[in-house]
């Protein structure tokens, strides 16, 4: 008895400190669990579900696998193709004016020329804290054919009412205008901040090789801002891809579906037909359109030193 007990004790000790290693390894997955379980629940579930949901058909008891036929059926949905082009058309409107003017409002709100620039940098990030909603109702009034406050100053300059919502060139129109005042702001501190952090020695050395403003700004400031653009445009692009809000307040998808959008399609199919599956293959094309997208633009925008 007392011959074994001198092992038996040493193999307590030596089994005490893998039991507290074993402790201390669990404790980041203990603390990582609830975000865990709260991503698995939230978003990889529906996600999965989702797809599964796009090789069926039918609702509730009804439901049954359908294969790819609800792909097949978005190339032959001609309302799907006219909503792929007006968001197309949106995109291709709006992203290069937003982004365009939000660089040329940061480089005027840092330069040392501009008074009160912290009051200028709040004034231009204030319209992106507004919400959707309230933004679409408040440009629906605006835009108002009859009443509306542009085309009253419109008429008072001379100029002839624009039928904005009645239209379906001027619709899109509305929709980009809300779009780019809403989000200008926004892009134009991300590439204040990008201006911000471009050292000083280089618009010197440029100034010393001869370099005027316009040369500077393309020789210097564009490149030196290549992450920051691509970031911007990357999210512009996803952003105005998913457009919602807007053209629903807005416009309603009107007039004739002019400004129907990919987002408003599938919400029509999934929460109005309660056509789930054929939502969830809309959902999946646009997807892999943002997919492919960001993957062309950090192709051809992305660091080409690598």
């Amino acid at each position: 008895m007392s011959a074994a007990s001198p092992p038996a004790a040493l193999a307590r000790r030596s089994a005490a400190p893998r039991r507290s290693r074993r402790r201390r390894a669990a404790v980041p997955y203990l603390l990582l669990a609830p975000a865990l379980l709260t991503f698995g629940v939230f978003k990889a579930y529906p996600v999965v579900e989702s797809l599964l949901l796009s090789f069926t058909t039918g609702s509730g008891a009804a439901t049954r696998n359908a294969g790819l036929a609800n792909y097949r059926r978005l190339l032959d949905d001609p309302l799907f193709w006219t909503a792929l082009s007006n968001t197309g058309e949106i995109l291709a409107m709006q992203v290069p004016l937003m982004l365009g003017l939000a660089l040329l409002m940061a480089v005027g709100i840092n330069s040392a020329l501009v008074r009160w620039r912290t009051v200028w940098r709040l004034g231009v990030f204030m319209p992106s804290v507004t919400g959707l909603v309230a933004t679409g109702v408040i440009f629906a009034y605006l835009l108002k054919t009859d009443d509306g406050a542009v085309n009253w100053v419109l008429n008072a300059v001379g100029l002839p009412s624009v039928d904005w919502m009645g239209q379906p060139v001027w619709a899109r129109t509305a929709v980009v205008v809300v779009l780019t005042w809403h989000y200008t702001g926004y892009n134009a501190v991300i590439y204040l901040a990008g201006l911000q952090s471009i050292p000083r020695e280089l618009y010197e050395a440029a100034m010393v090789d001869g370099a005027g403003p316009i040369r500077r700004f393309t020789s210097v400031t564009v490149p030196a801002l290549r992450p920051v653009l691509l970031f911007t445009v990357v999210l512009s692009t996803i952003g105005t891809l998913q457009l919602f809000d807007e053209p629903y307040v807005l416009t309603g998808g009107g007039p004739d579906n002019a400004t129907l959008t990919v987002s408003m399609y599938l919400y029509q199919n999934g929460f109005r037909y309660y056509d789930f599956g054929y939502a969830s293959a809309i959902a999946y094309a646009l997807t892999l359109l943002v997919t492919v997208l960001g993957a062309v633009q950090m192709r051809l925008m992305g660091d080409r030193d690598k």
